[in-house]
Parts: C-alpha cells; structure tokens; sequence
C-alpha cells in the first residue's frame, strides 16, 4: 500500500522521561548538567528513529531550549544529517513559570531557558517577532500551563495570534481545561492541542471557525505501562478520550495526529506516531480517517508553500510503502514499512 509520507504533529524530540519520571525534574536535569551539544545529538537520533518508521515530518512543538529545534531543522535541510523534515516552533509562549513547577525563586530562570515567559501584551508582540526572526515555523502557547496554576491570559493569546497571523504563521495551544480550550478559541487560535475537557458546544465552535485538533490519546496498552492498572481499569479511564474524539469527528472537526509520547519505554521513538494512531483506532476511528490525519489534513495544518501529505502533482515528494491491507488489518500493516522517500531521496526499499 503506497502512501504519502507520514506527519507526526505533536513531538517533543529535545525532551525524554522515564516511566514515572518528574517532568520539571528532567528539565532541570537537561538544562543543568545536559548542554545544547548533548542534548542535540540525542534529538537528532530520536528525530531518525521517526524517518526510519516513515513519518517524514515531525512537527516538534517545545521544550527544545533555546532553538534548538529551529537549529537541528536547519541541520537537516542542509544535508549535514538525515532526519525527517522537522517543523519548528522554538520556546513555548507561557505565563509565569512555564509548566516547570515546584522551582525555588532562585532558580526560576530555568522555565526562561525553556519557555519564553509572557509578562504582558506588549511583550507577547514582541516574543512572536522574535519567534519569527529566528525562524521558527508556527507558534505555540500554553493556554493553560497546567500543571501549574498560571495561565495566559485573553488579551495576552490575542495578541500573540493578531501578531503570528500578521506575518503567516500559525498558532497552535496546549489547552487541557475547558476555560482555557474556550479563550484560545476565542483569541482565534489555528488548533487545539490535547483537548482532555473538549466539550460538545466548543467541538461545534471549531469546526465552523476551521480549527484543527490534535487529540493525544492514548492506547490501552500504553496507559497500563504507564500506570500500572489492569486492563479493565485502563479501558474504562481512557473512555472519555474515546468519547471526545468520536465526538469531535461527528462534529466534523479537523482531525491531526499527534502524539505528545516522550516517555521511554524501551520501543523507538519512531512507533510514537504510530501508538496514537492505534488509539484512534481503539477508539473507533475508520483507518481511512486515521491515515488522513496524519497526511493530508496534517500537510493543510502546517500551511507550508508546497502541497505536504498528498500524492499529487507538485506536491512535496515524500512516500512511502506499507506491506499489507490498511483497511483490514490496520494495527499491524502501519508498522509494515517497506519503502521511505523524503523529499524524492529514497531512505529505505526493501523489496
């Protein structure tokens, strides 16, 4: 089965945790003893493990330092390394603190390495030029910053997206609760990341506006990993993710695959895709759907000047080759990768 090449739209390759790891103690981790040297090697190998598994683009949304999405972006287009196309979005645009919580006074300029820290509309202008100037793809925001309590506000996110839309760029937000999905919406946000509180009437909202959504969901497999929970357990947590994805589908919003999976589990990063997509088959997904959203519905999100996520004429030459039937056997076929191109350089051919 050929295909276009695959998109992974919601990534962290800078950033890795253990099974049950602290988030801000990792941070604290690389930003203290790391370095950019290091810690951009280990991107670089992660962002391979995703071409090696056909998603040709990765969409790398934070947590990456100072640039270094944006550098490792640039290492890739020039030749210098093989990796999947990556679409930067450099430091994330969040309130006080960033989602680092628990850092003494002392030490809050460690949320600056990671995040650019908003303090007022004014300021979030001037960090959306400074995003453009240093070459960043799209820009991302913490509508919420869970799991702190801080947050953006209104004025602080419509002032982002007016700035980001002056100059062709898109706004995406991480947005978890209810209020916060409302007020980027209601700032005019381009999508939707993660949604957990997505409601009916916000669902319908987007779909009108043309919002895309980047539901991260999880399999059964994977939330027992996580926690630990039998398989009963699990199915029932992860039914309100099910609904909302369902739910959002017949509302006719725009679908994107991303899967926000940063935690080592002993599998490539590259099968991170892959598990959300499996979970949107649990879910009820038609693989037709599922592969949509990973291709073409994904190539529109990016806004890039030539066609990505479809085989056409003119459009970006990124293909691949899966052996076996999509349609029936979906779960096993997406891993069956035969045949990479990016960008009309073949990676892989397996006959």
């Amino acid at each position: 089965t050929v295909l276009p090449g695959l998109i992974e739209s919601h990534q962290h390759l800078f950033y890795s945790e253990p099974l049950n790891g602290n988030f801000t103690e990792e941070n604290v981790k690389m930003i203290s003893m790391e370095g950019d040297a290091l810690r951009t090697l280990r991107a670089l190998k992660r962002a391979q493990a995703f071409l090696d598994a056909g998603i040709t683009t990765v969409k790398d949304l934070g947590n990456s330092g100072q640039y270094l999405d944006v550098a490792l972006k640039k290492a890739i287009r020039e030749g210098i390394a093989d990796g999947p196309r990556i679409i930067a979005s450099g430091p994330i645009l969040s309130s006080s603190g960033g989602q680092l919580t628990g850092l003494l006074k002392k030490y809050e300029w460690m949320a600056d390495e990671e995040y650019r820290i908003i303090k007022g509309i004014e300021d979030a202008r001037l960090a959306v030029k400074e995003h453009i100037n240093f070459g960043v793809d799209l820009i991302k925001i913490c509508a919420d910053n869970s799991p702190n309590n801080t947050s953006l506000s209104f004025d602080e996110m419509k002032a982002i997206v007016e700035t980001a839309h002056r100059y062709n760029k898109k706004v995406t937000a991480h947005a978890t609760s209810s209020k916060a999905i409302m007020e980027a919406i209601d700032a005019g946000v381009d999508g939707i990341e993660h949604g957990y509180s997505l409601t009916d009437s916000a669902a319908k909202i987007m779909a009108r506006k043309g919002i895309y959504f980047v539901p991260t969901n999880l399999t059964g497999d994977m939330y027992m990993r996580f926690t630990g929970v039998a398989k009963t357990e699990a199915e029932k947590k992860l039914e309100g993710q099910h609904k909302i994805l369902m739910m959002a589908i017949k509302d006719r919003v725009k679908i994107v695959a991303g899967s926000d999976h940063y935690t080592e589990l002993g599998t490539p990063r590259g099968d991170a895709l892959k598990n959300v997509l499996l979970a949107y088959y649990e879910a009820g997904m038609k693989p037709l759907d599922i592969i949509t959203s990973c291709t073409k519905t994904a190539g529109e999100f990016l806004y890039l000047p030539r066609k990505l996520g479809v085989i056409e004429k003119d459009a970006v030459s990124d293909i691949i080759a899966v052996e076996g039937d999509l349609e029936n056997d979906f779960i096993h076929a997406i891993f069956q990768v035969k045949f990479i191109m990016k960008n009309g350089k073949i990676y892989k051919n397996i006959n």
